[in-house]
């Protein structure tokens, strides 16, 4: 131990993908200049997760701590850090790092930055005792609610929250996998006055249950028409046959948003789908200005996440169920003291 840390940790590590993770331990790495050092209380289950370990996304380095929707306790800070000290909660989101001088950075597009970094990708995550993260991309959280309550916020609830920004004004909403991120996204559209209609696979009645309890006017297939056309639609589940669906159920001068960061191929479909000045847009990763706006949003809302916690050593049961649909909610990981 040196200073209350100790030498090594526990984590869940990814040795080679579609292969499950391993219990192992690592050094815990002390900050270096801009980072700091987080003990992990709470890191929630994505499904981005499961397309890093099942090597949908190009695998960058071996072995890997997948998890970035991190939620802990500031325990070091390395030089140069501003505004965070040790005690602070602070969430750690996908977002780890990114230039600063391209032109998208520049733009205020950091999001598309072309040298990101991503936690639990290019940088080691969040199924662990410990994370380090760069200061510049952790969001300070508040102290009361239940860790576990708060990590899904940090991908499902940011990338969800994009994906609003992204239909616009939609009155009529359809959301398209009803998990994590749509749980959140349809309490913030319901709470600024939308109608939201979920969609799932036809024989999820569970899911859709779920959704109508959470104030969905309407609930159904992926391949049902809904009572009345979309303004605009949400895809959240990772399958491209969903785009024609969606367009098909959407209205003119309607947006399709893919709110993915993998998707199955889309299908070809007839040009009359798209036509009548319909879009379909795609949402990728999110900017800091996202995580502040969001973050000061709900707790205003308010939102609730239907969160189930499991051991750090339930990793690969967590993404086993996720992989299967078994989920209502998120669930989240709580690594032992």
């Amino acid at each position: 131990m040196t200073g209350g840390i100790p030498a090594t940790m526990q984590a869940m590590l990814l040795a080679s993908v579609r292969a499950p993770l391993v219990a192992g331990r690592l050094p815990v790495r002390h900050p270096r200049a801009g980072e700091v050092l987080v003990h992990v209380s709470a890191c929630g289950v994505c499904r981005t997760d499961l397309h890093i370990a099942d090597g949908d996304l190009p695998e960058q380095r071996s072995p890997l701590v997948l998890g970035h929707e991190i939620v802990g306790e500031v325990v070091a800070v390395g030089t140069e850090v501003r505004g965070l000290a040790p005690g602070q909660r602070v969430g750690v989101p996908w977002l780890g790092w990114t230039c600063g001088s391209c032109r998208y950075c520049r733009a205020g597009r950091e999001n598309l930055c072309e040298q990101a970094r991503f936690t639990g990708y290019h940088r080691d995550g969040g199924y662990a005792q410990f994370a380090t993260a760069d200061a510049r991309y952790c969001f300070p959280l508040p102290a009361g609610p239940e860790a576990a309550t708060l990590a899904p916020l940090l991908c499902a609830g940011l990338i969800g929250y994009r994906a609003l920004t992204k239909a616009g004004d939609a009155g009529v909403l359809g959301l398209y996998g009803f998990g994590a991120a749509a749980h959140i996204v349809a309490q913030v559209a319901l709470w600024q006055g939308r109608t939201v209609f979920a969609f799932t696979r036809s024989e999820d009645t569970a899911s859709q249950g779920f959704a109508r309890s959470l104030g969905c006017a309407w609930a159904g297939g992926s391949n049902d028409q809904p009572p009345e056309p979309l303004d605009a639609a949400i895809l959240f589940a990772p399958v491209g046959a969903l785009v024609p669906a969606a367009l098909r159920a959407t209205r003119k001068g309607g947006t399709v948003v893919c709110a993915g960061i993998h998707m199955s191929p889309i299908p070809a479909f007839p040009y009359d789908l798209l036509w009548g000045e319909r879009s379909v847009v795609s949402v990728a990763n999110l900017t800091r200005a996202d995580g502040e706006a969001f973050l000061a949003l709900a707790p205003r809302v308010p939102v609730r996440t239907t969160v189930e916690t499991l051991p750090l050593g339930n990793a690969n049961s967590a993404l086993r169920r996720l992989r299967a649909g078994e989920v209502e909610g998120a669930l989240v990981l709580e690594p032992a003291d």
